[in-house]
């Protein structure tokens, strides 16, 4: 199997080389939802920006434990070259012309400097379920140079403010070649070790002043910090050879497990396993770095050792799915829609059933959690829609696998969930008696992916009966059916007679005449919500759909004039008085354009499939919906798909840079719009 390569295309970068530089990130992921990541520039732009990112047990989460390491060469004249970047009290120091290439190889990215009569290529990997990070150096032609490296760091939460740090501090100790840094009472000891000729390691200890995050600065945060560097690492390359600085926070017997070639090979290992797994249709092309991308979000919650035990008491791993890099945990709506591109389409079975079980053991009155908070053990329950979406991705994983194990292990939690819903369950969840549909509401907390808060308050309520949370219920109504039917369950007979009852309500209440489309919301506080948004596309792409066939193309029409962009849905039609073309500024203006107008990437996967509802045989015509996003492979993260884009052109990459469902639901639609049969045939 051939190796994956992705290049920048240096040609593209003329006057704007230095912004482009800065606005192009890298993410390298451990499995247990810590990371490494950074500009392509070496700059750090984000207070998430750092080379180990360690995911610890909680109370901890997720902590910054190694922010920067600033790289230079001795040449054999005895000068210095400095490499990469710093952005210090508004000076921005870039070593522009030093870096001539930088691509990734398997998903992993390397960078190569021309340092004027040599060359020198830098990786960065972590091995999987550590929370370690190899930095290694190999001088591939020229005479021999010094590496040095500076590491600097400050201990902290990885998403808290990056402000001064404080002067009391660090303890470094030293063994032979191993160094530890002590940051504190209950955190992690980090351990370096700088492999290669002639290592060594000087104490010297440094500040870094008044760093920029200019993101964070453009996002309204805190944006200036300072750095701690306890010394430097020097190491000789001569051609051909390498030296790899160790960050971690592992014990020295996991870090010394392996020498940083057998780690390397070992990690490209895995990685040619997974494109493997995944099967021909997604093995190489845009579906095999998409299959590489997805592997960044499906994680062991390495914070949650009691699910990890329970887990495995059962014979089973504990599994979820981190929503994003950089900021987001794992979330019950995000999973349950990504989960079909993540483990199905990529040939993870066994993963997809055991982020499943997980889920199930976290029902709490007939709801999935939303998301589990960063550094907490329990769920945090306000959503309308990720239960939904919970019957949906437990039906592509029957569907695909054939696994009625799982199926009759989970259908009592099924039932139960259907019986709080018709009872109501907590946020105004419920069914209304009247018309059989599902209503939902709290004044004080967003419960639909839609919805965003802003200092308090819901941005865009959609407090009523919204058009995808009775697309989604009325799925999980004729999948239930459909379950229970074939467990020689009378029940079954009830549940369809709901199910009509609510299709038919569902055409009587949801179709708004006027315009060709659906209403987003009925009996709002408002009254119907005639905003012309991309959410009633899941009347039509579901499984079951909803919404009455003779509707399908002009709604399909509608949304394709009106929301379609090469990159995804807009969140709101152009036109109407609260659109928002572009996603910037502070925390309320962003949270203000959320889902008022901008771009949504996973929306393309649904909207592909109503597509095809709508025009079958137009494979062809559905895999153009897609291509939009191929450039951008080489935008935001490289490699990955970002969360959203501006409403308008350029349609710029905005919110967390890689997305699991923006992955997930960009690789299944590639996948299912293949071939006639696509990965859905078997199913």
């Amino acid at each position: 199997m051939a190796e994956l390569v992705r290049r920048l295309d240096w040609t593209r970068l003329g006057r704007d080389e230095t912004e482009r530089l800065l606005t192009r990130e890298w993410l390298v992921t451990n499995g247990l939802g810590g990371y490494a990541s950074g500009t392509v520039a070496g700059v750090v732009t984000r207070r998430y920006h750092g080379l180990l990112v360690a995911a610890l047990p909680a109370p901890l989460g997720r902590t910054m434990m190694l922010n920067h390491a600033a790289e230079a060469f001795r040449l054999p004249d005895r000068r210095y070259v400095d490499v990469g970047g710093e952005e210090r009290l508004g000076e921005l120091t870039l070593h522009d012309g030093r870096l001539a290439d930088f691509r990734l190889e398997m998903g992993l990215p390397v960078w190569r400097f021309d340092l004027g009569g040599a060359r020198v290529e830098k990786r960065v990997l972590m091995p999987h379920g550590q929370n370690t990070v190899h930095v290694a150096y190999r001088l591939v032609d020229g005479e021999p140079v010094r590496l040095r490296l500076r590491p600097a760091l400050h201990v902290r939460p990885h998403d808290a403010p990056v402000g001064a740090l404080e002067e009391a501090g660090y303890v470094v100790t030293a063994a032979g070649d191993r160094y530890e840094i002590h940051p504190g009472e209950n955190l992690p000891v980090l351990r370096l070790r700088l492999h290669g000729a002639g290592a060594s390691f000087t104490l010297e200890t440094r500040w870094m002043r008044e760093v920029l995050y200019r993101v964070e600065r453009s996002r309204g945060y805190d944006a200036r910090g300072d750095l701690w560097s306890p010394g430097y690492f020097r190491a000789e390359l001569a051609p051909g050879a390498e030296a790899t600085l160790i960050a971690s926070t592992e014990a020295w017997e996991t870090v010394d497990a392996f020498a940083p070639t057998a780690a390397r090979a070992a990690e490209l290992e895995r990685r040619q396993r997974l494109l493997a797994a995944a099967g021909p249709a997604a093995a190489d092309g845009v579906a095999g770095e998409l299959v590489l991308a997805a592997d960044q979000f499906m994680i062991t919650p390495a914070g949650r050792r009691e699910e990890e035990a329970r887990a495995r008491a059962a014979g089973d791993e504990a599994r979820t799915v981190i929503a994003g890099y950089h900021w987001f945990t794992d979330w019950g709506r995000d999973t349950m829609i990504a989960l079909e591109g993540l483990t199905l389409v990529t040939g993870r079975r066994p993963e997809a059933a055991w982020i499943l079980r997980t889920f199930a053991h976290h029902v709490r009155d007939g709801l999935i959690p939303n998301y589990f908070p960063e550094g907490e053990r329990g769920g945090v329950y306000h959503t309308a829609d990720a239960t939904l979406w919970f019957f949906h991705a437990i039906d592509r994983y029957v569907r695909v696998t054939g696994d009625r194990l799982v199926l009759d292990h989970l259908l009592p939690t099924l039932v139960a969930i259907g019986d709080h819903h018709r009872q109501g369950t907590r946020f105004g969840i419920g069914v209304d008696p009247g018309d059989g549909l599902l209503r939902q509401g709290d004044p004080d907390l967003p419960l639909t992916w839609m919805d965003a808060r802003v200092n308090g308050w819901v941005v865009t309520p959609r407090r009523g009966k919204a058009v995808e949370i009775n697309a989604l219920w009325y799925n999980a109504l004729r999948l239930l059916e459909g379950w229970l039917a074939g467990a020689g369950d009378a029940r079954a007979r009830e549940v369809g007679r709901e199910a009509d009852r609510v299709a038919r309500s569902f055409d009587a209440r949801f179709w708004y005449a006027t315009g060709g489309y659906l209403y987003d919301v009925v009996d709002g506080e408002a009254g119907d919500d005639a905003a012309c948004r991309p959410n009633q596309i899941l009347a039509i792409a579901l499984p079951h759909p909803v919404l009455d066939p003779a509707r399908w193309k002009s709604v399909v029409e509608v949304v394709r004039e009106r929301l379609l962009t090469p990159v995804g849905l807009r969140s709101l039609a152009p036109g109407h008085p609260d659109y928002k073309a572009r996603y910037w500024g502070d925390l309320r203006s962003r949270d203000a354009a959320y889902h008022q107008g901008t771009v949504w990437a996973w929306l393309l996967g649904p909207f592909v499939d109503a597509w095809l509802r709508v025009h079958p045989e137009d494979r062809a015509g559905a895999r153009r919906l897609l291509e939009g996003l191929v450039p951008h492979l080489d935008d935001g993260c490289v490699g990955s798909l970002s969360e959203i884009f501006d409403a308008e052109p350029p349609f710029a990459p905005r919110g967390c840079v890689a997305q699991a469902w923006s992955v997930a639901e960009a690789l299944r639609a590639w996948v299912l719009t293949a071939s006639p049969a696509g990965h859905r045939g078997a199913a």
